[in-house]
């Protein structure tokens, strides 16, 4: 039974469980890449209905390329803009296998994507970014393991499967440390400082699920992003750095060009452009870094990111190829676009009732955006707005 349809009808599949084992990263797609790229009218299908699918969409809108959107939730504020939808569980093996029939290509909005849907997509049509960059994504120590084997400086950690484990972590590493999962965390959910040794049992019980990691503390000076792209043709390009100032663990604003020596943003695009060529990446990944030091800055690599990131939203008011429309030309085989910056730009997130300044908050420097979410609630991400910074 096919579980597609137009937008002015609704249907809930029923979730049929995948029968199939946990994926492990491996170093290529279950599908051999084609070297064409795809033609106008070609179907994209998105993983994903929240707002970073809807503005992918809108960008593949743009280069004449219809999308498919596949969520469980039929009020995803990304079907208002999709001429074709899935509403059905990810782990749903009969809806999957009927979406993917009808795209060309599949890629995905957030990186919690279940590893065996990933795989019985692979398995039927080019997934990209690959399941390979989505598994070592979602599982911090596997991050941090993939990034420490490439030399890319990260926080020092320990693997915790057990409170013993996580007292050893404590005396190597020292306090204060932050007690993370490894594996759906994010905007500081999933995680716990430690500051004092009494912490460590509550906190351990507290997360789950088990194993954990402990980050030694840094005690950087600030957090910058780089939005950086690759082409299935092998070409990269990135964006210039974001220099991030966060509230409540959530994004608040990104300001370019970020506050930084001209080296130290020379280093990070390198070790991003590292990043993705170690992971045979297509399409754009975000990075996040801390900066560390006084004089001399350095760079460690907080965490990264398999799809287009809160970050990189500025790129929509001043780069002539933004962020969404950089990873769909990747995803389609299409040449990458420049990502040059031609103003600089503050972004700010909309986060609850914040998205009423809109419209009467705005001026003729602000681009606004909004996501269509039908009600704004404490730490939900109602839209964003760039504001362009005349010299």
């Amino acid at each position: 039974m096919t579980r597609t349809w137009p937008n002015d009808s609704t249907r809930i599949a029923p979730a049929r469980p995948i029968p199939c084992p946990s994926f492990r990263p491996t170093s290529s797609s279950a599908l051999t890449e084609p070297s064409s790229s795809l033609a106008p009218g070609s179907t994209i299908g998105i993983l994903g209905g929240g707002q970073l699918g809807r503005m992918l969409a809108l960008a593949a809108a743009k280069l004449g390329l219809k999308t498919h959107i596949y969520c469980p939730d039929p009020q995803s504020p990304a079907f208002d803009v999709t001429p074709l939808k899935t509403v059905a569980a990810y782990v749903d093996v009969e809806a999957l296998r009927a979406f993917a029939a009808q795209v060309d290509v599949v890629t995905y909005e957030f990186e919690n994507v279940p590893a065996a849907t990933a795989e019985v997509l692979a398995g039927i049509k080019p997934l990209r970014p690959g399941a390979n960059a989505l598994a070592i994504s979602q599982d911090r120590l596997l991050e941090k393991e993939f990034l420490a084997s490439k030399n890319i400086p990260v926080a020092p950690y320990r693997a915790v499967h057990s409170l013993d484990d996580l007292t050893r972590a404590v005396a190597e590493l020292g306090l204060p440390a932050v007690l993370k999962t490894t594996r759906l965390g994010y905007d500081g959910k999933g995680q716990r400082v430690l500051r004092e040794p009494g912490d460590a049992e509550a906190a351990f019980n507290a997360l789950k699920p088990h194993p954990l990691v402990l980050e030694g503390f840094v005690p950087f000076e600030k957090e910058i992003s780089v939005v950086v792209a690759r082409g299935l043709d092998g070409t990269v390009r990135a964006f210039d750095a974001a220099e991030n100032v966060h509230r409540h663990h959530i994004l608040h604003t990104s300001t370019v060009p970020a506050d930084i020596p001209p080296g130290v943003e020379k280093h990070a695009a390198m070790l991003a452009k590292v990043i993705v060529v170690a992971l045979d990446y297509v399409g754009v990944l975000g990075v996040e870094f801390f900066v560390v030091g006084g004089e001399r800055q350095t760079l460690m690599v907080n965490e990264i990111a398999p799809r287009v990131h809160n970050s990189g939203h500025w790129t929509e008011a001043v780069c002539l190829t933004d962020q969404f429309e950089q990873h769909i030309r990747a995803i389609a085989g299409w040449p990458l676009g420049d990502p040059r910056r031609m103003a600089d730009v503050v972004m700010q997130n909309l986060v609850g009732d914040e998205v009423d300044i809109v419209p009467s908050g705005l001026d003729g420097d602000t681009q606004p955006h909004l996501y269509g979410k039908a009600e704004a609630r404490p730490g939900r991400k109602m839209g964003h707005i760039n504001r362009i910074v005349r010299g």
